[in-house]
């Protein structure tokens, strides 16, 4: 945003320097040094993923050294005779023990004596960290132990995570996980968070897993916070176009190069306090986003035995898929190019030259591998194939979870969410919702999203207890308010959470930390679960404080022409086995009101929409089109979730 001006465009990305294609990019809007600047990365991601981080030193208390590698004792695939599981981040050469004891209620069993701490320094100096990570057994209740060591090993010179800042919460084998994730990723993020920041200019903030966001100085020393961070972005976005359209649930298809991310979403914004991500138990508040490995750019191939494959490895932006002409493997992209739903103009609004002789030269030989000569047949067998692997992520955030998704909202974005969401919400019953701009909608998540801090503790609480919970709740609160700039502190709202269960269980449920939180958390236990125990003592496990600011607000959408737009051209659209010709619209011209019948294919810088046979949209006043079926009304009807 540039005053009132929205400004869209998008860049390559540059793996091998991911701050050089955002600084580019910065550098086009001559004013970024004075403008806000909010940004999702998936830096942390793919760190974790290709397991490129620091040397770390675990410092744990004695005796628990190798609870990282004992785990749960779960075995990922219950089936597999040899079963193998990722080795832990830190080998056991590097995980410290210390002697010291704190009890669960923040007792002192063995306090940290001076000499202690030194044994460790200089033990900790030996092994040559580039990052530490400290974790004792309950610090949530009482940090001092974890302080005090803290200090001692921030005078090496490397990053230092202590599992009480980070993730002040119960379950030590989640908790020291996370801590160690924390510091294995800090020191290459806090490199790229410093390249950024430098160019960004003061009102820089990064967005985080849970949707809020941070100052760059503080997402930094918390990177492990940012492992979900686009998708976080892109979900409230995907809401907030469901909702301006007039449905109350929707279901989020984020198709973009490497990964296809779904949400469902119904009065509240779908979160979760902990998920594996790499195999690894993040203990942190993110938004519940479920990632396949099927975007444009994985990888088609062919087994030994003769079977097709889509993802979940990728081509990455460097080759890339055969269209960009580097010599790529065949991808979900080049089945598209070659079906004609992806027009060679339709990428980066026609600056990014397409191959699309590559494209069909690619499933050419991928056909031949499958035992016969049809590229356009392979190219099918492509994307029914991927878009099987998007129906069933679909399936599992809404139908399996017990949600309803017919009168909901399929709402597409990404380059290529557009491409699949026409099936996809016919298999479904929902109406699809393609939004303005959907190329780069979490970017606009990010913008119009706000500004928020979390703040969280674990207490062990009984519910009842309603001046500690209150005070627990007011220091959180005010931590929270601190990061804001004293200017934005009073224009900030306040939300208070609780996790409750029944005293004994393993698990919690979330409630709003408000009234009686006994009462709350038996009809929250009725609703979930089927039943409650009124007379069951009810334990708060941990407390939570939400402190946001509102964000931009998009200019509004122009209303279309009086004679109405006209299509550019037309296209050949291999569908349901034969060629058949669709009109090709430019989502510019588009303007309030308009009208996209099927077959066509709706083109914008960074994303494009296959309208299939049967289906038409209209422009609504937000900018989105809203696409039914023949046989529904066109004009939605506001629903809630079931």
């Amino acid at each position: 945003m540039l005053g009132r001006r929205l400004v869209v465009f998008k860049l390559p990305s540059t793996p091998s320097g991911p701050d050089r294609a955002v600084i580019a990019g910065l550098d086009r809007l001559r004013a970024a040094r004075s403008t806000r600047v909010r940004h999702g990365s998936t830096v942390a991601t793919n760190a974790l993923l290709e397991r490129r981080g620091a040397r770390v030193v675990f410092v744990t208390t004695a005796g628990f050294e190798d609870l990282l590698e004992i785990g749960r004792q779960e075995r990922p695939d219950i089936y597999a005779l040899t079963p193998r599981r990722e080795p832990p981040l830190v080998p056991a050469r590097r995980r410290l023990g210390v002697r010291e004891r704190t009890g669960p209620r923040g007792e002192r069993l063995l306090r940290l004596s001076a000499a202690e701490r030194s044994r460790v320094r200089r033990a900790v100096a030996r092994a040559r960290p580039e990052a530490i990570a400290i974790g004792l057994l309950h610090s949530y209740a009482d940090p001092a132990h974890e302080r005090a060591l803290a200090r001692e090993l921030r005078g090496l010179g490397v990053p230092v995570t202590c599992s009480s800042e980070l993730c002040p919460e119960i379950r030590e084998y989640e908790r020291f996980a996370t801590t160690v994730v924390n510091a294995w990723l800090a020191p290459r993020v806090g490199r790229y968070l410093a390249a950024v920041a430098r160019r960004a200019g003061p009102a820089f903030e990064v967005v985080l897993s849970h949707g809020g966001t941070a100052p760059a100085a503080v997402a930094a020393r918390e990177p492990a916070k940012q492992l979900l961070s686009g998708p976080a972005a892109g979900v409230r976005a995907a809401r907030d176009a469901a909702r301006a359209c007039g449905f109350a649930a929707a279901l989020t298809l984020d198709v973009g190069g490497t990964s296809t991310d779904c949400a469902y979403v119904g009065r509240e914004l779908p979160r979760r306090r902990a998920r594996m991500v790499a195999g690894i138990p993040i203990q942190l508040p993110m938004l519940d986003v479920h990632t396949i490995g099927a975007g444009g750019g994985s990888v088609a191939r062919v087994d030994a035995g003769g079977l097709l494959h889509v993802g979940p490895d990728s081509a990455g932006a460097d080759p890339g898929p055969a269209c960009y002409g580097r010599g790529g493997p065949p991808t979900v992209t080049d089945a598209l190019v070659v079906l004609g739903r992806l027009p060679a103009r339709a990428l980066a609004g026609g600056t990014f030259p397409i191959d699309a002789g590559a494209a069909r030269a690619a499933m050419a030989q991928l056909a031949r591998s499958l035992g016969h000569r049809d590229a356009l047949r392979a190219a099918a067998g492509v994307a029914t194939l991927a878009e099987s692997h998007m129906g069933a992520a679909l399936r599992r955030v809404s139908v399996e979870r017990g949600h309803d998704p017919r009168g909901a909202a399929l709402v597409c974005f990404g380059g290529a969410g557009g491409l699949f969401a026409c099936a996809l919400a016919a298999e479904l019953g929902t109406a699809v919702v393609f939004p303005r701009h959907a190329g780069v909608l979490s970017a606009l998540g990010a913008l119009t999203g706000g500004s928020r801090r979390e703040k969280s503790r674990s207490v062990l609480l009984d519910a009842g207890d309603r001046p500690r919970i209150a005070r627990v709740l007011a220091a959180l609160e005010a931590a929270a308010r601190r990061e804001f700039a004293p200017a934005l502190r009073g224009r900030a709202t306040v939300e208070r959470w609780a996790e409750a269960r029944y005293r004994g269980q393993a698990h919690e449920l979330p409630i709003p930390a408000a009234g009686d939180l006994a009462r709350r958390f038996h009809a929250a236990h009725e609703h979930r679960y089927g039943f409650a125990d009124p007379a069951a003592p009810v334990e708060i496990v941990t407390l939570e404080a939400r402190v946001s600011v509102a964000g931009e607000r998009l200019p509004a959408m122009r209303p279309a022409p009086r004679r109405g737009p006209r299509p550019p051209g037309s296209v050949t659209v291999r569908h349901a086995g034969r060629d058949i010709r669709a009109l090709v619209w430019d989502a510019a011209q588009l303007g309030r009101g308009a009208r996209v019948a099927g077959p066509a294919v709706v083109v914008e810088d960074g994303a494009t929409l296959w309208v299939v046979p049967g289906w038409s949209g209209t422009r609504h006043a937000s900018g989105a089109l809203v696409l039914v079926p023949g046989r529904l009304r066109a004009a939605p009807r506001r629903r809630g979730p079931r």
